[in-house]
């Protein structure tokens, strides 16, 4: 372990509150002066004395907040970088996601070392494929957890729920936290996630919020469950049938773990027998589509909604635009561009229009953004506390507290669980009308068709849900 006497370069936000109580205490003082000069001859001993004034100039040593505070680190980090991993789809089925996604992380962390890094050190990204296959991952993961300069400090995105999970022994037993591309409900639980950083809500409460606001805008009476197996389909599928239950919706097709490589047309069979009026779905984009579009090439016309990513706005692209814009609901977790006005947001937009100008139009950017910004609270945290070590950022994680700037419910990880998950999400209308599918992020107009229609919400389901524990728990 090494030892150094380097600062850390404060965010712009912090610089500017510095100053501005800055110059408040100077004009405090301005104000309290001429008090002092109005009553000279009560101060004779000061006069006659000024030889005792210079001792605190002469001592500059005895100030110790004139020195940088000693600040230990160990791997991943170096007099000069900190190395952060992203373990991430690049190949795979949520390729098109995921590299916006990292993209937004390269944005962010390019503002950051232009305005001084953390710690006096520049961060560097290491990026790694995952081909969203636990195996790669898992060997990639062997080439981030190296006890030296060449390993990294903290994975800043984990790409996908059963990948992570395969990890969280191995995290545990090296310090390292990662923040996962996954919203899978067992992170909350300590036993699980204690290494594993889950940003805003799960997909148990996802699934709570959006089929309670499905039930309640269109009336519904029934509802259809249709997911992947494992830690993503299926913690979405219990949320929604924790829903349906306490709304009374008869379930008419239970396809819970139902999806499956190749023809989904059995799926497709059981849904238009079934005439739901809502159609809740856990999966991947390209499933959808072919689930969905087969279902209402044959007349149903039920509402769609699914977790967040199951729907992706490419898909307004294709021959499915109409239908989407009168049946689906986006349901997702965080504002998407534009969408409000807020601080975080119009940080996104200057900052990806600074950097990349030409870059496509996308919301991915945003969860590229929140992740880095997470990363980066909890690094700056752990420099203010002078120990940049794996376990020292652990221990800042512990009890951070995030700011999103208005793109998302605000964070914390202190405390009880049940306490401190987040129980909000938003919903969109889809709009293929608004859709610009060829423009970039510097275009004004530029929409991915998304218009909001509600968050943050949360449903009274979800705001009275008890956290005990994942919803769904793998056998």
């Amino acid at each position: 372990m090494k030892k150094v006497t380097k600062g850390f370069a404060p965010l712009v936000a912090l610089a500017l509150v510095a100053a501005a109580c800055g110059g408040d205490d100077a004009a405090d003082e301005s104000a309290d002066a001429p008090a002092a000069a109005e009553e000279p001859a009560d101060e004779p001993a000061a006069a006659d004395e000024p030889a005792d004034e210079p001792a605190a100039a002469d001592e500059p040593a005895d100030e110790p907040a004139d020195e940088p505070a000693e600040l230990l680190f160990d791997y991943g980090v170096s007099d000069d970088t900190i190395r952060i991993g992203l373990n991430a789809d690049l190949s795979g089925p949520f390729a098109s996601l995921v590299s916006q996604i990292v993209e937004g992380q390269e944005v962010y962390f390019e503002m950051v070392n232009e305005m001084g890094g953390v710690a006096g050190r520049e961060v560097e990204l290491v990026i790694l494929d995952n081909a969203y296959d636990v195996p790669t991952h898992l060997a990639n993961y062997e080439e981030f957890r190296l006890e030296s300069e060449e390993g990294v400090v903290f994975f800043t995105q984990s790409t996908g729920s059963p990948h992570t999970a395969a990890t969280v022994d191995a995290l545990a037993e090296d310090n390292l936290l990662a923040i996962p591309l996954t919203w899978y409900s067992g992170w909350a639980d300590p036993d699980l996630g204690a290494n594993v950083v889950e940003i805003n809500a799960t997909y148990c409460v996802e699934s709570m919020n959006g089929v309670q606001y499905l039930a309640e805008t269109f009336d519904a009476e029934t509802i259809a469950i249709v997911s992947l197996a494992g830690e993503y389909g299926q913690d979405g599928a219990q949320g929604a049938k924790l829903a349906a239950e306490a709304l009374g919706l008869e379930i008419v097709y239970d396809g819970e773990g139902a999806i499956a490589g190749g023809d989904q047309t059995p799926i497709v069979t059981e849904l238009v027998a079934a005439q739901p009026d809502i159609v809740w779905m856990t999966t991947t984009p390209t499933t959808f589509a072919e689930i969905f579009g087969g279902s209402v090439a044959q007349g149903l016309q039920a509402q769609w909604s699914g977790n967040s990513p199951t729907y992706s706005y490419l898909l307004l692209n294709t021959a499915l635009a109409d239908a989407l814009s009168a049946y689906y609901t986006f349901s997702t977790y965080t504002a998407l561009w534009g969408a409000n006005d807020s601080e975080g947001m119009q940080l996104v937009i200057s900052e990806m229009q600074k950097r990349r100008p030409d870059a496509i139009f996308s919301d991915n950017y945003i969860r590229g953004f929140l992740e880095a910004m997470t990363a980066h609270q909890i690094l700056m945290a752990a420099a203010d506390a002078g120990d940049i070590t794996r376990a020292g950022i652990l221990e800042a994680f512990q009890s951070a507290e995030i700011d999103f700037m208005g793109l998302a419910p605000n964070q914390t990880w202190a405390g009880d669980p049940n306490d401190y998950i987040v129980r909000e999400t938003y919903l969109y209308d889809v709009d293929a009308s608004i859709f610009t599918p060829d423009a970039t992020v510097s275009d004004a107009d530029g929409s991915t068709g998304s218009v909001l229609a509600a968050g943050p919400y949360a449903g009274s389901l979800a705001e009275g849900f008890t956290y005990e524990g994942p919803c769904f728990v793998a056998g």
